[in-house]
């Protein structure tokens, strides 16, 4: 057993994680939130500490005897990335072995700015070990989410729907024209069991933690759609250089977004992620390795198809 400190596990993703922690029952969990939330969540081996991620001498204390730390902090609500720079200089002060980032998506931030902080905490966290390991870490990165295929229905018990470029619901896709962008799509679920296998690992985690359920060409993706939606989906192409200027001509944008954006920011930022995941699909971003598929040869990924057909059974 060790003990597990889990940064913004009140979070969609970060509250699968810890329910895949808690029932495995190997471990003690601590969950750090900015506010007090224990008396409403009263989960069974799950302490609760209320922190302030700008005192570093009270973020030491909480990882007192912390073996291992999952960061979940939200990016967008931190420009400065304030909030993991102290949890890492905390964790370093109270001797904590692992510690695993703010990633859990893309295996590159290009054309994505809303996800820029990403490559600031890789850097910071490069420069704590310049001279020798001081902390050991590790980027988890899954890819995307397949359950946002489903959307908006909820398949998942936290994670909420967001819709794609690839729209399930409404037999229809934008893609870059001459480009068939490989895609990474890993279950949520399947992350959470993943990551509760890898705190178990004896040897030291790679710095990369690529998680690859299903690594699959865009058109593949839609043959698949195809298949579990009962006929062709409507596809609408867009040119790289269109994109590169901001320029975005087709019929239909994304319509869900992230909880962390609200008001007047929402339309503006959905143009933004559609824009930046397409022009990041081609140039690889969402091309996932596969690290931790590797040192877990023996565990079995959902499979795209399997998930599509299952999540699609009887919708209209």
């Amino acid at each position: 057993m060790v003990k597990i400190a889990v940064a913004g596990g009140s979070g969609q993703v970060g509250r699968e994680v810890v329910d895949a922690l808690v029932a495995a029952k190997k471990h003690e969990i601590t969950i750090l939130s900015r506010t007090d939330i224990s008396v409403s969540d009263s989960t069974p081996g799950v302490i609760w500490r209320t922190v302030d991620y700008n005192d570093k001498s009270k973020l030491a204390e909480a990882l007192h005897g912390i073996h291992t730390v999952l960061s979940f902090t939200q990016l967008l609500a931190d420009p400065e990335n304030t909030a993991q720079k102290n949890l890492i200089d905390a964790a370093v002060v109270a001797g904590v072995k692992r510690f695993a980032p703010s990633q859990w998506g893309s295996a590159s931030t290009m054309d994505m700015p809303w996800w820029a902080g990403k490559d600031k905490i890789t850097e910071y966290l490069k420069k704590v070990n310049e001279n020798g390991r001081v902390l050991e870490y590790t980027l988890f990165q899954p890819g995307l989410f397949l359950e946002y295929l489903a959307a908006p229905y909820k398949t998942a018990k936290h994670l909420e729907p967001l819709n794609t470029m690839i729209d399930f619901q409404n037999r229809r896709a934008i893609v870059v024209d001459g480009y068939d962008s490989i895609m990474t799509c890993t279950t949520v679920q399947d992350l959470a069991a993943v990551i509760v296998r890898a705190v178990d690992l004896e040897g030291e985690w790679p710095v990369v933690g690529g998680i690859s359920g299903n690594r699959v060409p865009i058109s593949h993706i839609l043959k698949v759609g195809e298949k579990v939606r009962g006929r062709p989906f409507t596809v609408e192409k867009v040119k790289v250089e269109d994109l590169e200027n901001g320029i975005l001509t087709t019929s239909w944008k994304l319509e869900s977004s992230h909880p962390s954006v609200t008001g007047d920011q929402v339309e503006k930022m959905l143009k933004t992620v559609l824009i930046g995941t397409l022009l990041s699909s081609v140039k690889g971003a969402w091309d996932v390795s596969d690290e931790m598929n590797q040192l877990l040869p023996e565990f079995k990924f959902t499979q795209l198809e399997d998930f599509l057909t299952e999540a699609w059974r009887g919708k209209p």
